[in-house]
């Protein structure tokens, strides 16, 4: 192998360990706004059922789970898009000083 070669797999490789450590991060801060959002979901939502005579009529226990599922799923992705893109809008910034919008 040529010179130009190994610098370019450990160049390559580099990438690849800096890709997998960011969507490692990204998920495990997904997941605990997934946690969170659960919580701060759930409560109102189940408190709501047995206070509220309309919620109590039409949210059965399928609705509830839907209004639940539905928060935590997208405070995960969300929080994980966030975690991804922070660094790419860094180096935008850097490379672009001038701010348009």
């Amino acid at each position: 192998m040529s010179s130009t070669a190994t610098v370019t797999r450990a160049h390559l490789e580099n990438k690849l360990a800096l890709a997998r450590r960011c969507s490692r991060e990204a998920t495990l801060a997904g997941a605990k706004a997934a946690a969170i959002a659960t919580v701060a979901s759930a409560v109102p939502t189940l408190a709501s059922v047995r206070m509220l005579p309309w919620a109590k009529a039409n949210l059965n226990p399928t609705g509830q789970a839907l209004i639940v599922c539905t928060v935590a799923g997208m405070a995960y992705f969300v929080a994980a898009d966030k975690t991804l893109l922070s660094p790419a809008t860094k180096s935008l910034a850097r490379a672009c000083p001038l701010r348009v919008f």
